[in-house]
């Protein structure tokens, strides 16, 4: 059997949710039906042995994605492939944008990883981007949204046709998360005092909300005085969170632990995961905290974490994006938990990496 060639696209392989799912698929697409090659557009040089064999990694070394082009472009040109798949709005842009001077008849499908309509209000983006969205991803062959209330606000914002509209679950090794839980070398000995023990993970950036969080903490030790978090991320906000710790006279309370690996190694101890973000899509490190059973406390920063986790068990969402919200949600959850609870989250069954890999699969194989 003849294999089709797929060229995944990233800017480049780390901590972030899009890159964890690219690299998911680079891994876990079917070798025997697709001739796999993943582009890294602003790394360099991959770490050997990342991936299976079966899979070529093409670092491009471009200093930022807006530079690309020419490299990319000959990427496309070199390979050939049916189907390029791309993750991250500013190469999904770029890749769109380029598409005249690729050959044909190459299909393009691009992963959205926010909400549109948030993207544009709140993401610090320059203003043509919004007149770049509408004019560029119409000619997408498939744009993969996250959840059904993404897709919806993309077809309003953008105008693009439903039937080219496809909602993917993010791949969750649920596995490997429950198995990095028990590691207890790190997961019982990172947290210490009576606690509640709360952990957040994410990019240090202000759609994450983590100054929000920030002010809900200070609200929440006046009942719980023991109370403390850990987030673990690296990003431009570190300093500025700091100082704010230093202001609210957290700094006892807060640890900053730089970008782990795998987070779920510290889920054992904790008694919540807190989602603070002003906007998102379908995060994985919420789907990664539901895998490992955390109790959920959450802003409602996308209608499709709202329809996720509204009435769960286990799960307390917010009931609107501020600090005083949060620290309501988070005081609600930290008086009704016992020591150590933890809940099944039937809900995260569709994001098993077996099921979404297959959706995936479904839709490449679609757009030939």
């Amino acid at each position: 059997m003849t294999r089709s060639k797929i060229l995944l696209l990233i800017p480049h392989l780390g901590g972030g949710g899009a890159e964890k799912v690219f690299a998911l698929l680079a891994r876990s697409l079917s070798r025997e039906k697709y001739d796999l090659h993943l582009g890294l557009v602003t790394q360099a040089s991959a770490p050997a042995n990342s991936f299976p064999p079966g899979v070529t990694v093409h670092a491009l070394g471009a200093t930022r994605v807006r530079s690309s082009a020419i490299r990319l472009t000959a990427l496309v040109w070199r390979l050939r492939p049916r189907v390029i798949l791309s993750g991250m709005f500013h190469l999904n842009l770029l890749v769109l944008l380029l598409r005249p001077f690729f050959p044909r008849p190459v299909k393009i499908l691009v992963r959205q990883n926010g909400t549109v309509s948030s993207a544009l209000a709140f993401g610090d983006l320059p203003g043509y981007f919004g007149l770049l969205y509408r004019l560029l991803y119409r000619h997408a062959d498939m744009v993969i949204c996250q959840s059904a209330a993404m897709a919806k606000d993309l077809s309003h914002e953008l105008r693009v046709d439903q039937d080219r509209l496809a909602v993917l679950p993010n791949p969750i090794d649920v596995d490997a998360v429950r198995d990095a839980v028990q590691q207890i070398d790190q997961g019982s000995s990172w947290w210490s005092g009576a606690g509640p023990h709360l952990i957040a993970v994410g990019r240090l950036s202000r759609e994450k909300g983590f100054d929000l969080l920030l002010e809900a903490l200070h609200s929440v030790r006046e009942c719980f005085p023991a109370a403390d978090l850990t987030i673990t991320g690296e990003g431009r906000e570190e300093a500025r969170l700091k100082a704010q710790c230093h202001e609210l006279g957290l700094e006892s309370a807060v640890r900053f632990a730089g970008l782990i690996d795998q987070p779920a190694r510290l889920f054992r101890g904790a008694s919540a995961f807190v989602l603070s973000s002003r906007q998102e899509g379908m995060p994985n490190a919420l789907l990664e905290a539901a895998a490992g059973g955390l109790p959920l406390v959450a802003l409602p920063a996308s209608g499709g974490i709202t329809d996720l986790l509204g009435s769960q068990p286990g799960a307390w969402l917010a009931t609107e994006i501020s600090a005083d919200a949060l620290a309501a949600s988070l005081s609600q959850a930290l008086a009704s938990l016992r020591p150590g609870e933890r809940f099944a989250h039937s809900f995260i069954e569709p994001f098993r990496i077996d099921k979404a890999i297959d959706a995936y699969e479904e839709v490449i194989d679609r757009a030939f």
